[in-house]
């Protein structure tokens, strides 16, 4: 249904000029929810702004690093009067409220726009969650956009109330880092319970496979398809900021755009092995299969086997003729019986010392 429904206002899109403020997602809040946050080393300011009118008093009064992070992107004329005011071109407002993009880095020459998703991962139905976070970086303001509240960027919260750490201490430049560097770790610990949830799926398919299983399979395969897409375009966006020139990006800050970009590497490998893994899985579900078709076949053949020559006595002995002297005979009936069960236990022994059984 929330498939549907996205699809539904992509194609509203269709035919619009380009640059047309659309919001193409799910609305996840009731009402738009705004947190500045102000400092430099000396000075700590925060507040929680009612209006957009209160967002850009607050951004003309900072004098250090104003931080606006805004939570909701259902309400078109709140963002572009935001992006107004910082004179944000239409084209990034479109990107903004379409929140299919690929993570990227875009330069024009008075800002940076960063697009970035974050991921969660939903233990009980086995789901991964995609939020797209955008970044927009002008001077010493910083605004981040998403789709609902709650994200990963306490931690920097924490650094910048305590004064602990590089954030007080640097321009909004760093700040961007920060928050760029508190998503991808995230996806470590995404991967992880990811990770485990696959050794858990691998046990299940050498125990006891079965339909749901194999429906769980698929599941993680997608999955991990769009896992692969999140976080293949990563790359190439980390390695842009070397691209970068003053005063957009400060040069003493891309010695740690570099560390962000091992990790960026480590992520894309550790799903292209959760991507081999479940291809892997499929492979192993379809040979489980067939083991125990294999299995149940084998029983059924041995089974067969054993009793395919007393019906044969069965049915010789059930012939309707006149001159058969064994049907006469006083213990025709127990010597027959103690045929079958002879060749029963002889059939039986022979199997064993072949270790067909």
């Amino acid at each position: 249904m929330r498939r549907k429904k996205q699809k539904q206002k992509l194609k509203s899109k269709l035919g619009m000029a380009p640059g047309t403020p659309v919001f193409t997602g799910l609305q996840k809040m009731s009402k738009v929810d705004i947190a500045a946050i102000c400092y430099s080393e000396d000075v700590f300011y925060e507040s929680k702004p009612k209006t957009i009118d209160e967002v850009i008093d607050t951004l003309k009064k900072s004098k250090g690093v104003a931080w606006i992070n805004i939570d909701g992107l259902h309400d078109v004329a709140a963002i572009e009067a935001i992006c107004g005011f910082l004179d944000i071109h239409k084209l990034t407002v479109e990107d903004i409220l379409s929140v299919g993009q690929r993570p990227k880095l875009e330069d024009y020459s008075h800002y940076l726009h960063v697009v970035l998703k974050e991921i969660t991962f939903d233990t009980e139905l086995e789901t991964i969650e995609h939020e797209q976070i955008s970044f927009i970086l002008k001077g010493n303001v910083l605004v981040t956009f998403q789709e609902r509240t709650g994200d990963v960027f306490d931690g920097v919260r924490k650094r910048i109330r305590e004064g602990k750490g590089n954030v007080r201490k640097r321009g909004a430049d760093y700040l961007l880092y920060a928050l760029l560097d508190n998503v991808v770790d995230n996806y470590f610990v995404v991967l992880e319970s990811f990770g485990e949830k696959l050794d858990d799926l691998e046990t299940e398919l050498l125990e006891n496979p079965d339909k749901n299983t194999l429906t769980k399979l698929h599941n993680f395969r997608r999955e991990t398809l769009g896992l692969r897409r999140t976080v293949y375009p990563l790359r190439e966006m980390v390695a842009a900021f070397e691209k970068l020139e003053e005063p957009l990006f400060s040069h003493n800050n891309k010695v740690f755009t570099r560390d962000l970009y091992d990790h960026a590497i480590k992520v894309i490998e550790t799903v292209e092995i959760y991507r081999d893994m479940t291809s892997s899985l499929l492979d192993l579900y379809i040979n489980s299969v067939s083991n125990k078709m294999n299995e149940i076949m084998k029983v059924l053949t041995i089974m067969t086997s054993l009793f395919i020559p007393l019906s044969f006595i069965a049915g010789v002995y059930g012939m309707n003729f006149d001159n058969m002297p064994e049907l006469h005979h006083k213990y025709g009936y127990y010597i027959v019986w103690g045929v079958m069960i002879v060749v029963f236990i002889g059939l039986l022994i022979f199997l064993k010392r072949r270790k067909w059984m």
